[in-house]
């Protein structure tokens, strides 16, 4: 009885960890993100006066622009292809030096500090309701009727996950890849299991939970089989340090896409690590929403 009560906790503990990760950086991202845009929302609220001027030249990355009842320098990214054009300002009347023009830096700040909140958001409720999804399945899946099946315990490597599945025979062999437990790495093979609900197995009084849908197809990756019988005595990796250790190869990419996002956003160094960091947080998360194997 032990160890089905306890087996729910083993499942859910490494995604919880993972899923925690992932909602504290989002949260630090969000809060950064919408103090940027409240103080940049501050000055621009004060802007409320309307003109036509003109940009009169560019230096040190800001332009210098000219209208009938003032003049300001903007700091403006690309202020060397507007020069000479004409241009809408928006002043503050009290202190026309205080203007800005479309594409002026602050816009671009702005528009940038107020899209971390959204990514920030839209990432945690991803996260959220993916897990939400995958618990409400399972549970349901483990109140049906227990039906016997055969299956033997494959590990398939695919990319930089390797995960473990159950081989399920019968008149249409089916694959249920499963979260990982140190009772795999011992299970005989092939061995008889309850199979409830199609989606969650009990083996040797242990509840194994899936990692994802079952499948009619054999999944791509390298295969490797559990002996048909396991030396009883093998010690199977436990606890979330090793989980870890196996997961954390989803961290090598993070910089490569923070380099990336900081190309395509054009956010400089911060924009790179705080997209290196969210990435690894999410590759955390998705090596254990889909039942990374660490033995």
């Amino acid at each position: 009885m032990t160890s089905q009560t306890s087996q729910p906790v083993r499942a859910l503990r490494h995604g919880a960890l993972a899923t925690a990760v992932v909602l504290f950086v989002c949260l630090v991202v969000a809060v950064l993100s919408w103090l940027s845009y409240s103080e940049d929302r501050a000055l621009l609220s004060s802007l409320t006066a309307r003109e036509v001027g003109e940009v009169v030249s560019f230096s040190d990355g800001a332009v210098e622009v000219r209208w009938p009842s003032g003049t300001a320098r903007v700091a403006h990214e690309n202020g060397d292809r507007i020069v000479g054009r004409q241009t809408q300002v928006a002043f503050d009347p009290a202190n026309p030096s205080r203007a800005v023009i479309p594409g002026a830096d602050v816009l671009v700040e702005t528009d940038r500090a107020l899209g971390g909140v959204t990514f920030a958001v839209a990432v945690v409720l991803l996260v959220l309701v993916a897990g939400a999804v995958r618990v409400v399945l399972s549970a349901r899946a483990a109140r049906a009727a227990p039906v016997t099946a055969s299956v033997r315990r494959i590990r398939l490597r695919s990319g930089l996950m390797v995960r473990s599945w159950l081989e399920i025979d019968g008149p249409v062999e089916r694959w249920l890849p499963v979260y990982y437990d140190p009772v795999l790495v011992t299970l005989p093979s092939p061995v008889s299991v309850e199979l409830r609900g199609g989606r969650v197995a009990v083996a040797g009084g242990v509840t194994l939970y899936p990692s994802g849908r079952p499948v009619t197809k054999h999944p791509r990756g390298r295969r490797l089989d559990n002996p048909a019988r396991p030396d009883p005595e093998t010690r199977a990796p436990r606890g979330l340090l090793a989980q870890l250790r196996v997961d954390a190869v989803f961290i090598v990419p993070a910089p490569f896409v923070g380099l990336f996002w900081a190309y395509v956003d054009g956010s400089g160094f911060v924009g790179w690590i705080t997209a290196t960091v969210v990435a690894a947080a999410l590759g955390l998360w998705w090596a254990a929403f889909r039942g990374s194997d660490p033995s």
